[in-house]
């Protein structure tokens, strides 16, 4: 077993590592207080190939693996969490799912766009009353002579407000159990009746653009069907997969801010004659904070290149997103801890890795979701 970067890995690694440095961490701030990303930072992310990662080279990516787009995840999201998920989020649930079911003609249509940054990917399955049941979701797609039309309203759609195509689950069938009668449609931004609704105003994130989606019969043609009709869960759940192992990076690159922020300050405040660093009950929290990344980290990695090597990954995506962000969490709650009442402001940016990183246990599946599915999986 080899845990040696190739020297492509290391590259592109370095260079998500550099972007992030010197352009993501000044405006990191400015992204939280203004509630959007800067329009240059899309452009920037354009020009390094952020966009196209994991899209094939024949569709105008750089057909990286997952386990490379997990060390970029890591890098930028140390800088900016708000556009780290943008960029998981596009490859990962977006791109990944288009290019794992679409047909040739739909992977030609928009992942060369995709990879580019010209058009964002949007994920759709959330609802007001299916967070967690995500197989009882309420928007409909009835058949009309053509195609389908599109009736509902969907929550929590992240970049929903800079996305040109959406990936919409509906339902296609009310007549058997609520998982079988799902579809997943491509949905342009620009579809007749399609409409962004209202943006959520987050505790963290808060660059991140999270919108609802309003349906008012909207038309989409036949193909534009992703995957086979009522066999939409199923792509959902696989998507899901990827995107934990996306978030379990973005966990990590938080919760590693978090513990260089307290590093750097445990040898630079001092109290009752030393730095705080000296004290046992200070040293104590940051070992544990590294143990528990590095530990959520290896997960990470084995996961994305189990996802790589085209292996089941159920269990194993879900052990990195619950060790990953139950990590992350504690290490922002230790880091705030250790800069005392400093850390409770915004003199240090510790406080917005504090609300950045609460997320991470709840979207692609709270953590108690990620319990039951490696429970199951043990018990089937």
């Amino acid at each position: 077993m080899n845990f040696e970067l190739t020297e492509d890995q290391a590259m592109v690694r370095d260079m998500a590592r550099e972007l992030a440095e010197n352009e993501l961490l000044p405006r990191a701030r400015k992204h939280d207080d203004q509630g959007f990303i800067d329009p240059e930072v899309f452009t920037l992310l354009g020009e390094a190939g952020m966009w196209g990662l994991t899209i094939p080279e024949e569709y105008g990516g750089s057909g990286m693996s997952n386990v490379v787009l997990c060390l970029v995840l890591e890098e930028i999201n140390r800088a900016c969490a708000a556009t780290g998920v943008t960029i998981s989020v596009h490859n990962s649930l977006a791109a990944a799912t288009l290019i794992k079911n679409g047909t040739e003609a739909q992977k030609q249509a928009w992942l060369p766009r995709m990879a580019t940054g010209e058009v964002l990917g949007a994920y759709s399955l959330s609802e007001a009353a299916s967070g967690s049941d995500a197989a009882a979701l309420k928007a409909t797609a009835e058949r009309v002579d053509g195609g389908w039309k599109l009736s509902g309203t969907k929550l929590w759609v992240t970049t929903g407000a800079q996305a040109g195509l959406f990936l919409v689950y509906a339902r296609t069938d009310a007549t058997v159990s609520k998982a079988k009668g799902i579809t997943c449609f491509l949905v342009p931004a620009d579809a007749e009746g399609f409409q962004i609704g209202k943006s959520e105003k987050k505790t963290g994130l808060r660059g991140s653009s999270t919108t609802e989606l309003i349906l008012d019969g909207v038309f989409v043609p036949d193909d534009m069907v992703l995957g086979e009709v009522n066999r939409g869960f199923h792509v959902a759940m696989d998507a899901l997969d990827g995107g934990r192992i996306g978030i379990a990076a973005q966990s990590i690159g938080i919760g590693r801010a978090c513990l260089e922020a307290a590093v750097k300050y445990a040898k630079e405040r001092e109290q009752f004659g030393q730095a705080i660093g000296d004290f046992q009950a200070v040293q104590w929290k940051l070992a544990d904070m590294s143990s528990r990344l590095d530990s959520a980290r290896l997960m990470t990695h084995y996961a994305a290149w189990l996802r790589d090597r085209g292996e089941p990954v159920g269990r194993f995506s879900s052990q990195a997103k619950l060790l990953a962000s139950t990590a992350c969490n504690f290490a922002a709650d230790e880091c705030l801890q250790i800069h005392g009442g400093a850390g409770y402001t915004d003199d240090f940016h510790v406080e917005r890795l504090f609300r950045d990183a609460r997320i991470t246990e709840i979207y692609e599946g709270a953590t108690d979701i990620q319990r039951i599915v490696i429970a199951r999986s043990l018990l089937a």
